[in-house]
């Protein structure tokens, strides 16, 4: 895939974003892939040969370099960002099979006709589509800080580790290369994680009350009181209908006084 396709699907992707959707998206794009691509990536280029064991031990240094980073943090980290955008393309697939719904429906019934008011309007199962991919994304995201900090005990990266594993011949030293820079890198990433949960928990919290306010507020519309003609103390009355564009609003009722 190249730049120019994935920055089409990215823009699919911002086109039916909320707020803090397209926060989201900045966030992920310009302070971690770009970093990661740009600055971190190269930090960790050379990270078995910068592991420095005081033995010539043959097979010592890449045995403890294996115990204490089993996995790469870039490796770790490529992977999250792979998973973490995943769900995100739900929408975009989901929006296009709308469309392609919504062009059969019209060349079965005409060019006028239309099978929704607007194909990514957040409504019905598009709705719920968005809503289980925030799910998603965060629980993606507190997966790989938990899976992080479990392999490294925490986020911190020391600058010397004591192995005694076989084939070294006593407990030796072991120095980690340019351990304050990636443990700048490291709680840079995890910063930028945090910052995505926090918005995906904001941004599940505005959908759901926003989903909210409009059914009360839908409900609110059918169940008003309407007015009586007994209340307004009327001999005589009569109710006019009302056009369908007035129905959209409260509904009123016009009492007629009857002149005896």
């Amino acid at each position: 895939m190249d730049w120019k396709t994935f920055e089409a699907l990215l823009s699919g992707v911002n086109k039916y974003s909320t707020a803090f959707g397209r926060i989201w998206l900045s966030v992920v794009f310009v302070f971690r892939v770009m970093v990661f691509v740009v600055a971190a990536e190269r930090v960790w280029s050379e990270d078995q040969k910068d592991f420095d064991c005081n033995t010539r031990q043959p097979g010592c240094a890449n045995v403890c370099y294996d115990h204490f980073f089993p996995v790469s943090h870039t490796r770790l980290w490529a992977l999250q960002l792979i998973f973490v955008t995943c769900p995100t393309f739900m929408v975009v697939m989901h929006v296009a099979y709308r469309e392609e719904r919504e062009r059969k429906y019209r060349i079965k019934h005409g060019e006028n006709a239309h099978l929704y008011d607007n194909t990514g309007q957040k409504h019905g199962g598009l709705w719920w589509t968005y809503l289980l991919s925030l799910f998603f994304k965060t629980t993606i995201e507190v997966a790989f800080l938990y899976l992080l900090h479990l392999i490294y005990n925490n986020f911190d990266l020391p600058r010397r580790v004591k192995c005694d594993l076989w084939p070294c011949p006593n407990q030796v030293d072991c120095y980690v290369g340019r351990p304050t820079e990636k443990r700048v890198f490291t709680y840079f990433m995890v910063g930028a994680s945090a910052v995505c949960i926090v918005l995906n928990v904001c941004e599940i919290f505005y959908l759901i009350a926003i989903r909210v306010l409009r059914i009360s507020h839908s409900r609110s519309l059918h169940t008003s009181p309407k007015m009586s003609c007994s209340e307004l103390d009327c001999d005589g009355c009569q109710t006019l209908a009302v056009t369908a564009e007035e129905q959209k609003g409260n509904e009123k009722n016009i009492c007629l006084l009857s002149q005896t």
